[in-house]
C-alpha cells in the first residue's frame, strides 16, 4: 500500500545552514521533492522554468490567487513568490515527501490549508555560533550581518508554533535526524485511516460465524 507523501515546511535562521540540509537531504534520498514556488520575477541567468521557479506574470499570478491556486504568497522587493497547491498535492498524491522552504507566517499559512504538515526549525547550537556562521560566509558586511541577527531575534519569538526544533551540529547528523523525523510520520494513526478500516473490515470477515441452515 502506497502511503500518501508527508508535506514538509523547513524554516530556519539565514546561516542556521537549513539549505544545505535540505540540498543534502534530496542527495541522499529518491523520496523526496523540492516544493517548486511560483514567482513573477524574470528568469536569472542559468534557470529554467519549472525547476527553480515558475516563471509567471503579474496577471497569471494574481489569478491563481483570486482563484485559491496558492497555498501561500507574499511580495518581496516588487516581486510576488507563492507556492502552487497543484503541484505540492500532485507530488504528495504520487508518494513524494515534498519539502517546503519557508519563512514562519508563511508555514503558518500552510499549516492552515495542510492540517497533517510537518513544521520543523532547524537552529545552530548557540546564537554565538549564528554569527560566527554569518560571518564565516565572508559575503555580507557588518552591518547586514547585524540585521539578519535582529531578524533572527524576532524569528526566535514564533519557533514555539513549530512541530520539532532541530539543532544543526553537522550537516550530517541534522540530515539523519530530519530524515527520520520526516519518515515517523508515515506511521502515525492519522496517515493510515485506510490500513486501520481495511483491518478492521478484515477480521470482522474472518471472526464472522457462519449462519446456521
Amino acid at each position: 500500500m502506497q502511503h500518501q507523501g508527508i508535506l514538509a515546511v523547513i524554516s530556519g535562521f539565514s546561516g542556521a545552514g537549513k539549505g544545505t540540509v535540505m540540498k543534502a537531504l534530496l542527495e541522499q534520498y529518491d523520496s523526496y521533492a523540492l516544493s517548486v514556488s511560483a514567482t513573477t520575477r524574470e528568469p536569472r541567468p542559468g534557470e529554467a522554468n519549472g525547476r527553480e521557479y515558475f516563471f509567471v506574470s503579474e496577471q497569471e499570478f494574481t489569478s491563481m490567487i483570486e482563484k485559491g491556486d496558492l497555498i501561500e504568497y507574499a511580495r518581496y522587493v516588487n516581486h510576488y513568490y507563492g507556492t502552487p497547491k497543484a503541484y505540492v498535492e500532485s507530488m504528495l498524491a504520487e508518494g513524494k515527501d515534498v519539502l517546503l522552504e519557508i519563512e514562519i507566517q508563511g508555514a503558518l499559512k500552510v499549516k492552515q490549508q495542510f492540517p497533517e504538515a510537518l513544521l520543523v526549525f532547524i537552529v545552530p547550537p548557540s546564537a554565538a555560533e549564528l554569527k560566527n556562521r554569518l560571518l564565516s560566509r565572508g559575503t555580507e558586511s557588518e552591518d547586514v550581518i547585524e540585521k539578519r541577527l535582529s531578524r533572527a531575534a524576532e524569528e526566535a519569538e514564533g519557533m514555539s508554533s513549530y512541530d520539532y526544533i532541530l539543532v544543526n551540529d553537522t550537516v550530517e547528523d541534522c540530515t539523519a535526524r530530519l530524515h527520520g523525523l520526516i519518515q515517523s510520520q508515515h506511521y502515525k494513526t492519522s496517515a493510515n485511516q485506510k490500513l486501520i478500516a481495511q483491518m478492521e473490515q478484515e477480521l470482522k470477515e474472518l471472526t464472522a460465524k457462519p449462519k446456521e441452515i
